[in-house]
């Protein structure tokens, strides 16, 4: 997990859990990652369905 965390967010495990500033940072950024990527998927299946 802590490689993971630190090629997504730059961050370490220990900083994420003890910083409360950097944990925010990185949880409004994946949920900023979740919405690009469900809209994303809408637009995909919009074409697919449009295309069929």
């Amino acid at each position: 997990m802590e490689k993971a965390m630190q090629s997504s967010h730059g961050v370490g495990y220990e900083t994420y859990m003890t910083q409360h500033e950097v944990r925010m940072e990185v949880e409004m950024k994946r949920e900023e990652d979740y919405k690009k990527s469900q809209e994303l998927i809408a637009e995909l299946d919009s074409k697919l369905h449009n295309h069929l």
